[in-house]
């Protein structure tokens, strides 16, 4: 809208479609997902722009929203010594920033802090941006080469961001966090582990046997007494296997 003022403030708005799903910036038009989750397909929206003249201009275009069921492995996160709600309230300008100084079109995925579960959003004192870079054939750019970049130009990113913020800023690339086990795989480790357990269960069964065989208890031992030539036993066994006293030989009374 080529009008000043009002009559060229264009305000974004979803008109038609899954609005359940998605979601606009009402001040850039920025489409993004709200929960698509499980869900792949072809998704058609309808994007309303609006003037805030007294007498209200729009216009309406349709768009289709492809998702896939990949995530991107090319989502790169820095990490901001900064306050969630002010990383947040500034967006947009970080995203330009960063887009300045690596020279490629910046999607912001995701804004967050892990601190926010035990402080207040304005408390928590580090911010992590997630984000994408797109070259100039819309293709996304590698996450390594986004990554030298940032080293590259990390000086610069600070300096621009503390205009930004009108703060010290320290700015650093975060590690992605693993991907989370598979149900699958913990039913595979879960199965694992008894095995094991029962493998070792009756090896020590088996061990224990052996032992046994080749040391004898005392009962077995008791059975085997026998009379030492020239020595009084007063047990013994006999055909039956039963204890018996025994009478001493009458050449040995004599």
């Amino acid at each position: 809208d080529p009008d000043s003022g009002d009559n060229g403030l264009l305000l974004y708005s979803l008109v038609r479609g899954q609005t359940d799903e998605f979601d606009i910036n009402e001040n850039t038009g920025q489409i993004f997902t709200v929960s698509v989750a499980g869900k792949t397909g072809t998704f058609n929206l309808e994007v309303q722009a609006a003037d805030q003249g007294t007498r209200r201009l729009t216009a309406r275009t349709a768009v289709s929203v492809t998702v896939d069921s990949s995530s991107s492995s090319n989502i790169v996160t820095l990490v901001l010594n900064q306050k969630i709600n002010v990383v947040e309230r500034n967006s947009a300008e970080v995203q330009r920033v960063l887009e300045d100084k690596l020279g490629w079109s910046v999607y912001i995925v995701d804004i967050y802090s892990e601190e926010i579960e035990r402080k207040a959003r304005s408390s928590a004192d580090e911010t992590q941006v997630k984000f994408i870079a797109f070259d100039e054939a819309h293709q996304e750019v590698p996450a390594e080469d986004v990554k030298r970049k940032l080293r590259e130009q990390k000086g610069d990113i600070e300096v621009e961001l503390e205009k930004v913020f009108s703060a010290s800023v320290s700015a650093a690339i975060g590690e992605a966090p693993g991907a989370p086990t598979s149900p699958e795989l913990v039913a595979a480790i879960v199965l694992g582990v008894l095995l094991a357990g029962t493998f070792i269960a009756f090896l020590a069964y088996v061990l224990l046997d052996q032992r046994r065989k080749r040391y004898p208890g005392k009962q077995d031992l008791v059975k085997k007494v026998e009379i030492m030539e020239g020595i009084d036993n007063p047990w013994a066994v006999d055909k039956n296997g039963s204890l018996t006293i025994l009478k001493k030989p009458e050449y040995m009374n004599n």
